[in-house]
């Protein structure tokens, strides 16, 4: 069978082209004919001062990469798959503080610290606070009598006081961590106005804030996550650094990517209205994890060869970049019956939205499938006639789905 014909120059972390679609039909070619495929890249545009990358599209060799970090790296080239073309080496082996960023055995030591946050007990002394926090998100937006946007009025709102009750920022600082954290993935976007310094620097301020939060617990230490990671005596702890990329980290795959599942599943329930009325009625706990399927929130992480290798039938290199096409996985019909369905009652639902299993697998799965949950319950019981006012703006990125603007009526 012949390969497909990609056009000339066709890149799958094109920024221009995720501002406008997650290329779904490219990537469906590519599972049913050559399901790792070189995509050339040329005059360092990713940042990475080589020829390109394997782009990896089906289900099961996600998860196989994913599944072997001996073989592929999470930490030689990070897992971002496309910086700017003008950033240096330093900057992206100062990223590799991030546990993102990290292989075993040093990632290994790492989250099993963090996740003494994430267990479920902690999940559910979250629970009630965060169910009366979506109610007061909603209320205020339900009787407005002009569209809003639904993006920064309510579906940043959860996620970011989930993250504020959770490590134990103060309410009133939620919104510098939204401004911080936009500034971060939003260099590539020119609405913003945002250069990658800024970007770096609005990192360094995230850093900074938690690391003042860490020297202020070891010496005072509370009843708090924070206490718990950095001042455990005779368990291991986080130094002050390692707290302040922690918490870097939340921002983004605690706080973006939850807003975007949220802000996707709302579109595609205002535009699948069978589903909304299925939802409103029968309440499925199947419901969080197709929201996140349908969005994947983040399209692609990466991963660099360690040895040479093979990969669905093509040799792979040492020190090549593979890219893992998440949102590709997610529409596998090998997997997934009619993937191309938003369908709440889909089960079993083995999508890779929250990593494809292995080291980094999502930690705070727990918490953003309950923030999803609780979310959409508020929405159905106080604004069942939820309407989509304008099509959504979407986010000029590399890897991640994002949407800046989703205009809704409250009935």
């Amino acid at each position: 069978m012949a390969c497909p014909a990609l056009p000339e120059g066709f890149d799958f972390t094109d920024p221009d082209l995720l501002q406008h679609r997650v290329p779904l039909p490219e990537f469906a070619d590519l599972r049913s004919v050559e399901p790792v495929r070189w995509i050339p890249q040329s005059d360092n545009v990713a940042g990475f001062q080589d020829e390109g990358y394997w782009a990896v599209t089906r289900h099961a060799d996600v998860r196989y990469v994913s599944t072997h970090p001996e073989l592929f790296s999470s930490s030689v080239n990070t897992a971002i798959i496309r910086f700017n073309d003008h950033i240096d080496r330093a900057s992206i082996e100062a990223q590799r503080l991030i546990m993102l960023n990290m292989d075993p055995p040093e990632h290994t030591r790492v989250r099993q610290i963090v996740q003494r946050g994430f267990t479920p007990r902690s999940i559910r002394a979250l629970e009630e606070r965060l169910r009366t926090r979506a109610h007061d998100i909603v209320e205020i937006v339900r009787s407005s009598p002009e569209p809003f946007d639904f993006v920064t009025q309510v579906a940043c709102e959860l996620p970011l006081q989930a993250i504020a009750e959770l490590i134990g920022i103060p309410q009133g600082d939620r919104a510098r961590i939204f401004d911080w954290s936009n500034k971060m993935i939003a260099y590539d976007d020119p609405e913003f106005a945002v250069t990658e310094e800024v970007g770096q620097q609005s990192a360094a301020e995230i850093i900074s804030y938690a690391m003042d939060m860490a020297g202020e617990r070891k010496k005072c230490p509370a009843q708090d996550i924070v206490s718990t990671l950095v001042a455990a005596e005779d368990e291991g702890n986080l130094n002050s650094d390692e707290f302040g990329f922690f918490v870097l980290m939340l921002a983004v795959a605690g706080n973006e990517t939850t807003r975007n599942a949220i802000t996707h599943g709302m579109h595609a329930f205002l535009t699948h209205p069978e589903q909304w009325e299925l939802y409103r009625s029968e309440r499925p706990s199947t419901m969080a994890e197709e929201v996140v399927r349908w969005a994947t929130p983040v399209v692609s992480f990466q991963r660099t060869a360690t040895q040479d290798t093979e990969l669905g039938g093509k040799q792979i290199k040492k020190g090549e970049r593979v890219g893992l096409f998440y949102a590709s996985a997610n529409h596998d019909p090998e997997v997934f019956e009619n993937p191309g369905r938003f369908d709440i009652m889909r089960d079993p639902n083995p999508h890779l939205g929250f990593g494809g299993g292995g080291p980094h697998y999502c930690l705070g799965k727990s918490l953003a499938v309950l923030e999803i949950d609780l979310i959409f319950n508020a929405i159905a019981d106080a604004m069942p006639g939820i309407r989509l006012v304008e099509d959504p703006r979407r986010l000029r990125s590399a890897w991640i789905n994002g949407v800046k603007e989703l205009k809704v009526s409250a009935s």
